[in-house]
């Protein structure tokens, strides 16, 4: 958990904080994340999904599609000696990012965001989603 902003150099590296240095580990899986950003799963968690996803169909559409979203455009990385990680160009353009980030922890996984593009995802609506969920069971 947490929200720590760094820059991302021109070459495509980014500072990992050490907080999530230490859930994610040295070498970790960084993938194309919903709403515009990237995620990064420890190498276990990565594991995980990937079984959920090997139970999904092949001959259900939107299981390929979701399958390859994931996976096309995952990437192992590691950190190097002074905390950074080096981010695909392909990765940094589906999130675009230039130069501003946000690293932000879901509890499952590092959200990696462009700040502008973070600080526009903030959530208005959160007291309609709270009532949605608890319609669906989920309390707190």
């Amino acid at each position: 958990m947490g929200n720590f902003k760094h820059s991302i150099d021109a070459k495509g590296r980014l500072i990992i904080p050490a907080r999530f240095r230490e859930e994610l580990g040295d070498r970790f899986v960084v993938s194309k994340g919903f709403d515009g950003c990237l995620q990064a799963n420890a190498l276990e968690a990565w594991e995980g999904i990937q079984e959920k996803l090997k139970e999904l169909s092949q001959f259900n559409k939107a299981a390929r599609e979701v399958k390859r979203f994931f996976n096309g455009g995952a990437t192992i990385v590691e950190v190097d000696k002074q905390g950074r990680i080096l981010i695909p160009a392909d990765l940094r353009d589906h999130a675009g990012l230039e130069k501003n980030v946000s690293l932000v922890g879901t509890g499952s996984c590092v959200e990696i965001w462009d700040s502008d593009k973070w600080d526009e995802a903030a959530v208005d609506n959160i007291d309609d989603i709270a009532e949605s969920l608890s319609e669906l069971g989920f309390t707190l």
